[in-house]
């Protein structure tokens, strides 16, 4: 019997929704079946009302800025309703646009969750209906973890409810270290919050390079948050006044109003019916797949977060685009996972893409250029946030494999600074590049002088 379908499409984050609506567009018939809202975790809880708050959060540095150039600004006052209430208008109305252009593409939609029941069939648990399906595409995504185990876990939030606080607190401790753990303490410092970031570790943004790990350490204490690090919770439990008490692993405590886990992410497969089917796991419970986003089971693929590859926004769209390029389209492609930017919006933002200097040194020599420097701008604000820029040269072959900023232009910079890279540009290329004047970017093709060079410890 035909089925009914030739794509169903299971979570309609970034990556479900590009795939369901190249998919129809290229002839095939194509469901996708979304739980909770249209849009995924980076439209309705991750990347875009984030990126709001931290536009928000950067108004008070900018107010202190404005002195310096004349203006007086009096009497500024913050409204956190106003913000939550703004931020999600624009949410409903993007998710919204999600909606149409699946409608546009001739996309069916089920507004109800759906798991797998069998190699080539679907099960939409609330109506109880059985669809069958030629290809089922998982992108369900992630959520945050929670350490069920620890007592009074439930007295805290994660990133998932900092979005709709009834109130905004007069202190919050923000568990983790990674970049979701440094955006939001970036986010209620800006804010006026008292904020506090706990960190099992002794120094945060593990996996980047080292110089960005110390310049964003440093920024952070200096401009207000509390580090506390090598420790993590060991219990929380309700205070009077509905404050969160802590006891921590280091045998200290801790008291705020507000209390966030931002420790880390787990793949959305629990419940969905792949261990009927024999859909193999990695440990972590992601989805294990292939470079075509292929599992084990011939009719069922996988693509974004629930995959735990790179678990950003643009690589689901680009592993979604590669899968209908190789199911529908008749031509074969697999992402490139290599030579990836992401950005981290905290304060300072940073940015990067390649390889870091530890990662560069255990393949072989390689020469560093670094330039530390105040933009003209903070100089007459007052402002003391300096700019940090980077760039790892392989030594045998002069080729830019990496680049670190951090400063406020730094995710806007790392997307050209990325083709370069991508493209395997030189040193010597980067530096026959004329300089904008006067701009920070300058400094990315006028660094002459390395820092460090050959496998010599960094200067």
């Amino acid at each position: 019997m035909p089925h009914t379908y030739d794509l169903f499409v299971i979570g309609a984050g970034s990556g479900g929704v590009r795939a369901a609506r190249l998919a129809a567009k290229a002839g095939a018939r194509v469901a996708i079946a979304e739980e909770y809202r249209i849009g995924g975790t980076c439209v309705i809880r991750g990347c875009v009302p984030k990126k709001l708050l931290v536009y928000a959060s950067e108004f008070t540095q900018s107010f202190k800025d404005a002195a310096g150039f004349g203006w007086s600004v009096e009497n500024a006052r913050f409204d956190w309703p106003t913000l939550r209430d703004n931020v999600q208008a624009e949410v409903t109305r993007l998710s919204g646009l999600y909606r149409k252009n699946l409608d546009a593409a001739g996309v069916t939609i089920f507004e109800q969750r759906a798991v797998v029941a069998g190699p080539q069939s679907v099960r939409l648990e609330k109506s109880g209906e059985a669809i069958s399906a030629e290809r089922i595409l998982v992108a369900t995504g992630g959520h945050p973890y929670r350490p069920l185990e620890l007592q009074g876990q439930e007295f805290a939030i994660t990133s998932n409810e900092a979005f709709h606080l009834g109130r905004l607190p007069g202190s919050i401790i923000v568990c983790g270290g990674g970049y979701i753990a440094v955006e939001f303490a970036s986010i209620f410092s800006g804010l006026g919050v008292e904020t506090t970031l706990l960190y099992r570790g002794g120094k945060i943004l593990r996996g980047f390079d080292e110089d960005l790990r110390d310049h964003v350490q440093n920024e952070l204490a200096r401009t207000g948050v509390k580090l506390v690090l090598n420790a993590t919770f060991a219990e929380l439990a309700e205070a009077p006044g509905g404050r969160r008490c802590a006891r921590l692993s280091n045998g200290a405590t801790a008291e705020a109003e507000q209390v966030m886990f931002a420790i880390g992410r787990e793949a959305n497969t629990g419940a969905l019916g792949l261990e009927i089917v024999g859909v193999r796991l990695a440990k972590n419970g992601a989805i294990a797949v292939d470079e075509f986003s292929r599992t084990n089971v011939p009719s069922i693929f996988a693509v974004g977060d629930v995959t735990d590859r790179i678990n950003l926004t643009p690589v689901a769209i680009r592993e979604a685009v590669a899968f209908v390029q190789s199911e529908f389209s008749g031509n074969p492609m697999a992402f490139d996972h290599a030579d990836v930017a992401s950005a981290v919006f905290g304060r300072p933002p940073i940015a990067c893409v390649g390889l870091t200097e530890t990662d560069a040194r255990a393949k072989g020599k390689v020469r560093i250029f670094k330039s530390v420097f105040r933009p003209m701008k903070n100089i007459l604000a007052g402002n003391e946030q300096r700019t940090l820029m980077k760039l790892v040269v392989d030594a045998a072959n002069d080729r830019v494999i990496g680049v670190h900023l951090a400063g406020p232009e730094a995710p806007e910079l790392i997307q050209v600074a990325a083709i370069a890279v991508k493209a395997g540009l030189t040193k010597a290329q980067w530096d026959a590049t004329c300089a904008v004047h006067p701009t920070a970017a300058e400094e990315l093709v006028l660094m002459g002088e390395p820092a460090s060079h050959d496998n010599e410890a960094p200067a």
